[in-house]
């Protein structure tokens, strides 16, 4: 495993490391034991990060990375997200007796005493803007309850706001062959100023694996059907924003990307790892199997500079176009 640093905080992290959404739910079934024994994977291949939110399963990940981390906790970092437990719009949500709630509430199913990092889960524009929310934060720190905080942010526009504020360290933003945006501006400057970069959904919900066909359905409990269009938040979370049909038939366009990279999975973490101001990839999984999968990206080989151009050509002319939701 190769480690990166998180901007310019003490945190040196697994540059793949794992998203807990997909075991605590809304990814169809689960199975805990499972999704336990892939934490585990995970943590004697050298992972030494993982990010969940107190929505996650109503707090089940927590609970599961506590399990799966007991007597690690000075070894394993985690990070954790806040805000979507209540009304994203009422200012209420971000103040102090509400944000310290919430992470005590995490910090008690995590089994931890203090959280390594503390991220605002997607909050609306507005609530940036205010900004009262990162005073609260940095009371927290200074208590000693968590280590250091970021956001995680739905656009590139939301990103270059949160740099703003000095004690923000990490933006969690979804990047990936099908969303390239963040590159031109956010993650440069990001890197400028010392900030970590998380990315999510690197996969776009499971598109760049190949393993979709127009004729792939999902379960009702899963959000690639419950939120296809928007229906419960950014549609950008799901198929990065992408209607489902037409982004099986893009992906199909790119089954190049896997040669000599083992598969597309692969190829489509690497390529993301290629970006230096990337701290780490954050690929959800449910099963040892996919653990193993991802975890094979470092090896994989590199992408030249012809066949980087390739990709953002592919991305500017065939896949832009098409993105739907704020980005």
């Amino acid at each position: 495993m190769r480690y990166r640093q998180l901007g310019s905080t003490d945190l040196n992290v697994s540059e793949i490391s794992f998203g807990t959404w997909a075991i605590g739910g809304a990814w169809g079934d689960t199975n805990d034991k499972e999704a336990l024994n892939g934490l585990e994977r995970a943590m004697n291949e050298g992972v030494n990060f993982f990010d969940t939110a107190d929505v996650y399963g109503d707090g089940h990940s927590e609970e599961l990375l506590a399990k799966a981390t007991k007597g690690k906790e000075d070894k394993i970092y985690v990070a954790s997200k806040f805000c979507r437990a209540g009304d994203i719009h009422d200012s209420t949500t971000y103040s102090e007796a509400s944000v310290t709630t919430y992470l005590e509430n995490t910090l008690q199913r995590l089994g931890r005493e203090r959280l390594d990092l503390y991220q605002i889960h997607c909050p609306p524009m507005e609530i940036l803007k205010d900004g009262n929310v990162f005073h609260v934060l940095d009371k927290l720190q200074q208590q000693g309850k968590i280590r250091h905080y970021g956001v995680s942010v739905e656009t590139v526009e939301e990103g270059l706001l949160c740099l703003e504020h000095p004690n923000v360290r990490a933006l969690q933003v979804i990047f990936n062959i099908f969303r390239q945006k963040p590159a031109e501006q956010l993650l440069p400057k990001a890197k400028a100023q010392g900030v970590g970069i998380l990315t999510r959904l690197p996969l776009a919900s499971g598109l760049l694996t190949g393993k979709f066909t127009k004729a792939s359905s999902f379960s009702e409990d899963d959000h690639r059907s419950f939120n296809r269009e928007g229906e419960k938040f950014n549609v950008g979370e799901t198929f990065a924003g992408l209607p489902f049909e037409k982004g099986v038939e893009l992906s199909e366009n790119l089954n190049w990307i896997a040669d000599g990279r083992g598969n597309m999975t692969r190829a489509a973490l690497k390529w993301i790892l290629e970006h230096e101001e990337v701290t780490c990839v954050i690929p959800g999984f449910k099963s040892v199997r996919q653990v193993e999968d991802n975890l094979q990206a470092h090896q994989s080989a590199g992408y030249s500079k012809e066949e980087m151009n390739r990709l953002h050509n592919f991305y500017t002319q065939n896949v832009f176009p098409h993105i739907r939701g704020s980005y």
